[in-house]
């Protein structure tokens, strides 16, 4: 099994060589080993499968009607966790539903409430109440163990969901994660800069990311996310656990990576660096690193299964 799918993924992949680095964690790893080179892979795309995935609805008493699709297939399953106010239809989403599509595998992708087609107030969207949208979808929507991968500040919400869910959080994939994100960046706003922020109620944060070049974040969003940072203590997460992060990433440092990968308390954890990408780590190199990281998780869980 473990050779037919390697053999998948390499067919599946753009051709298009490239090089990174995984970083085990261990007391004797020093810089010239996050950089070292590892062999060049030239694959080829092989058609997937042609499922479909229609709009479903989630219905949550008293909470938004959460938006998803969804693939049925193998376990584990794979849940792609979107960035801050990004939708399910983001280049990571799809080349991913893509991927799990030629392998056959389970794949659930979603919006979050307030977001895309899902239903709620964006203004009124907590890193709490996407916490909740998180854990919702793995409860009721998701099937057995879960891969879960999360992109930026889906990468922060992955952490809570293997904390609560330990028994369906099999492996965690995290792009660019951004634990503690927001907190971290408005506490190092100068003094004055906070006290705007405070009075106005709102923060604008210059963005080439977003369409109007600036994100409007509520203060109340700030305060509340507060609530659930990680990094200042020991993170209760011990499934396996992958980060990529591109070194040139000016939104979330790549050093945020190396921080959750200190703090959990697994021992199965890389931290992977591309040293020319950016935050979105869309470009082709970057997602046939994601989909081989994928692939290398279900082979390793497949191994402790059997």
């Amino acid at each position: 099994m473990a050779v037919a799918r390697m053999a998948t993924v390499a067919a599946w992949v753009p051709c298009r060589s490239w090089g990174w680095a995984a970083v085990p964690f261990g007391p004797h790893c020093g810089f010239n080993t996050l950089l070292a080179p590892m062999p060049q892979r030239a694959p080829r795309w092989l058609p997937a499968c042609r499922q479909k995935t229609s709009l479903s609805f989630l219905n949550r008493p008293d909470l938004p009607k959460l938006a998803y699709k969804r693939l049925k297939g193998k376990s584990p399953g794979i849940i792609f966790i979107p960035g801050y106010i990004s939708n399910m239809n983001g280049t990571k989403a799809l080349a991913i539903e893509e991927f799990c599509k030629s392998l056959g595998h389970a794949y659930i992708r979603f919006d979050y409430s307030g977001v895309g087609s899902s239903d709620g107030n964006l203004e009124e969207s907590t890193v709490g109440k996407w916490r909740k949208d998180v854990l919702s979808i793995i409860d009721d929507v998701a099937e057995g163990p879960q891969i879960l991968v999360g992109s930026s500040l889906g990468g922060w919400l992955m952490l809570h969901a293997a904390i609560a869910r330990p028994e369906k959080v099999m492996a965690l994939i995290g792009v660019a994660t951004a634990a503690d994100g927001f907190v971290t960046q408005f506490n190092q706003l100068p003094v004055e800069v906070k006290k705007e922020v405070e009075m106005k109620g709102v923060w604008s944060i210059p963005s080439k990311y977003h369409e109007e070049g600036v994100f409007h974040i509520q203060y109340s969003f700030i305060k509340e996310a507060e609530h659930h940072c990680l990094l200042h203590s020991p993170i209760p997460v011990n499934c396996p656990i992958r980060l990529l992060h591109g070194m040139k990433d000016d939104v979330i440092p790549w050093h945020t990576s190396m921080q959750v990968a200190d703090r959990v308390l697994s021992t199965d954890v890389d931290v992977i660096l591309r040293k020319h990408s950016d935050h979105r780590m869309k470009e082709k190199a970057d997602i046939q690193l994601l989909v081989y990281t994928i692939d290398d998780l279900i082979d390793k869980l497949s191994t402790i299964v059997n």
